[in-house]
């Protein structure tokens, strides 16, 4: 696809940077120097591309998982089958295989690994390289020198026991986890792809009395454009002739088209419903609109770094410890350990590091939030990334947008007042044969009304659209006239007694030969829903303030309705992420719920961003969490699923770390003062296995809880 937006940025350099930590940018792909992950381009284009490195990692997986499960089998199967006794061969096989895992499957992870040594910022490659190397280092000593070992740990066939199956287990389960993260971060484009799909690839320009196709990219300021009805309009100018009613939905979030005529504004990426008219080119390129929208839903992902992972957080002191820790019991077991104590030195040393792989503490974070995620999904709730389930816990303050979050986001009849010489049905009957065939929003809520009262429509003469202000027409040869208050003024109607019993709230007027007959009061429902939700919130201890570009009368009242803390009106498209912001900087904690373009930046700026799901696909992919079907109902489950997700992470993160501090300083051989006990490598390997499956089982839990 071509586009002004994406052809604007072909010829900008490409700028990497780290997903975790926004402040590491280069030149050139590489990674992160702090935390090891992959850097990532700036630039996005208007078309989805397949990743490179999520291919590369997918493909590495695959192949890991076929070459892992032989081994695994082998491993295993010793404790089980005869046929699976240990034996040279299948020593030999698993080490070839696992060498293959390692060295090639895992290659990136020994990179990082290396590089983390390098620049001394350790991280959780620096352990997943260490643990991996030592447990194969080990292995291999093992199968080729057996003879250096004690008698105790060589078994019937004088061979001691091999743990290559924990190596190639903890590289595939890190490759799962890297291939499901990077397909999750490769989602992050869909926003400003869908942005960029608004703007149209070509416009008409009027050039010298001719009109011709051009690529809008091509647009000048100034330039002569004709938008024809159906189409988008492709840049930010100014009516010139013609008129039109212009669906700005998509940037306002109001479900009213918009009537334009000579010297009002257009926006580029707004959809022309009827008519033709010319257009003059006012801003192009970056200065549009869209595009600003553009760059700033791009900006505001970029400053929202995903979840640091609390295993992450503490590898900077786990890491040397652990490595500390295994490299003392070495020298200790060395020079005062019994004979050959270079075996006892080196089995310590394996054990420690074996023991504090971080097999259950990769899986702490990964596992839950994968449940947690399904289980949304089942429940109508979308989760794009888990630093979303962590940031809403700790929202205070829960920011709802009201066209289509609060409210239905389409007009309806709720109101129908008459004088005495007629009923409300026969009323809408002829209201709404006055409008058949209309597209218009109010029209389609007067035939809508009609339709579900089962009522017929009467044959319409003479029928005449009066441009801005109404319909009128004959039915049954009666004059009948449908329209504004204004209109029905001008035409010396006399409306006062149907008016002053009216509500707020858009007014139709039906007169029947220059007398008033009823009025129908057209609105935004609120949602059924809208008041125990906001209620339950409210027992949960989170402010709602409500953010609307809608007037300040009407947002008020809807407020007071719904028992919401603070109203916030009459705000500009590109104002929201600067309310966002103001509210952010009184030290609260904001999640913003919105269904349109003009809700996209706030979405991202806001701690967490929540979109309903029968709002605009921008709105949804700009978002990290999604209400499917516009469900409110689902907004309070995914508040709950969210605090229980964070703390079933914690307690997986206790479990693994609690293997950890009895395990290893038991692989040290603190105990061996106290009765000779030196713990054996492979109880490290079960230990460390029996830590992965309290993860597991405590992340599936998830599934089941209330």
């Amino acid at each position: 696809m071509d586009n002004s937006l994406s052809a604007d940025s072909k010829n900008q350099e490409s700028i990497y940077v780290c997903p975790m930590h926004p402040e590491v940018r280069n030149n050139k792909p590489g990674v992160c120097p702090i935390c090891g992950m992959a850097l990532e381009t700036e630039q996005i284009s208007a078309e989805e591309k397949p990743d490179q490195e999520y291919l590369d990692m997918r493909w590495r997986f695959i192949i890991a998982v076929v070459l892992t499960l032989p081994v695994f089998l082998m491993a295993m199967g010793e404790h089980l089958f005869t046929l699976f006794q240990p034996s040279l061969l299948k020593g030999w096989i698993q080490a070839v295989l696992t060498t293959i895992v390692l060295f090639y499957c895992g290659l990136p992870f020994f990179i990082r690994g290396i590089q983390s040594f390098k620049n001394l910022r350790l991280n959780m490659f620096s352990l997943i390289a260490t643990g991996t190397f030592v447990a194969w280092g080990y292995s291999m000593v093992a199968l080729l020198a057996p003879h250096w070992f004690p008698e105790q740990y060589k078994d019937a066939h004088g061979m001691v026991t091999l743990y290559f199956e924990a190596a190639a287990v903890i590289i595939t389960l890190v490759l799962m986890g890297q291939v499901l993260e990077l397909r999750a971060r490769n989602k992050t484009g869909d926003a400003i792809r869908s942005l960029m799909r608004l703007s149209p690839s070509n416009a008409h320009l009027i050039e010298n009395g001719e009109e011709k196709e051009v690529r809008t990219s091509e647009i000048k300021v100034d330039d002569i454009l004709r938008v024809k009805p159906g189409e988008s309009i492709p840049v930010d100018g100014e009516v010139i002739e013609g008129t039109s009613h212009i669906d700005e939905s998509m940037i306002t979030g109001e479900y009213m088209p918009v009537k334009k005529q000579p010297g009002d504004q257009v926006i580029g990426g707004t959809l022309n419903q009827s008519g033709s008219f010319k257009m003059k080119a006012v801003q192009v390129g970056e200065k549009t609109m869209l595009s600003k929208i553009v760059h700033q839903v791009a900006q505001a992902q970029r400053s929202q770094a995903p979840i640091q992972r609390i295993a992450d957080a503490v590898a900077a002191w786990f890491v040397p410890v652990v490595i500390f820790i295994a490299i003392l019991a070495f020298v200790i077991w060395f020079f005062y350990g019994p004979s050959p104590s270079f075996s006892y030195a080196l089995i310590a040393m394996v054990s420690v590091l074996i023991i504090a792989c971080p097999c259950a503490l990769g899986l702490a974070t990964p596992m839950s939030i994968m449940v947690g995620i399904g289980r949304g999904a089942r429940k109508g709730v979308l989760i794009k990334n888990a630093a979303a389930l962590e940031a809403f816990t700790k929202v205070d303050t829960l920011v709802l947008d009201k066209t289509g979050t609060l409210t239905k986001g389409q007009p309806e009849v709720t109101e129908i007042i008459t004088n005495d010489t007629v009923d409300k049905e026969h009323a809408l009957s002829i209201a709404a044969s006055l409008e058949a065939g209309s597209e218009h929003p109010l029209a389609k809520a007067l035939l809508e009304a009609a339709k579900s009262c089962d009522l017929g429509l009467w044959e319409t003469a003479e029928f005449e659209a009066v441009s801005g202000k109404g319909v009128r027409g004959k039915i049954e040869d009666k004059f009948y006239q449908l329209g504004s208050a204004k209109w029905m003024k001008n035409e010396g109607i006399d409306i006062q007694a149907l008016s002053s019993e009216a509500p707020s709230g858009s007014e139709l007027y039906l007169a029947e030969e220059g007398k008033a007959l009823a009025l129908f009061l057209v609105e935004d429902a609120i949602k059924e829903n809208a008041k125990s939700i906001i209620e339950q919130f409210h027992t949960a201890g989170v402010n709602i303030v409500m953010l609307s570009g809608d007037n300040k009368a009407n947002a008020e009242r809807i407020a007071r309705t719904l028992g919401i803390d603070k109203v916030i009106a009459e705000v500009l498209p590109d104002e929201k992420s600067d309310k966002i912001e103001e509210l952010q900087k009184t030290g609260v904690k904001v999640a913003m719920v919105g269904d349109g373009v003009n809700d996209a930046i706030a979405l991202t700026k806001a701690d967490v961003g929540i979109a309903m799901g029968s709002g605009s696909d921008v709105a949804i992919e700009s978002a990290e969490i999604t209400l499917l079907h516009g469900d409110l109902d689902k907004l309070m489950e995914a508040y709950s699923l969210s605090r229980k997700t964070v703390r079933n992470i914690h307690q997986n993160l206790f479990f693994a770390f609690i293997y950890n501090g009895l395990g290893i300083p038991l692989a040290a051989g603190i105990l061996y003062p106290f009765g000779g006990y030196l713990l054996n490598p492979m109880i490290a390997a079960l230990a460390m296995s029996l830590s992965s499956v309290s993860v597991i089982g405590n992340a599936l839990r998830l599934r089941w809880q209330k």
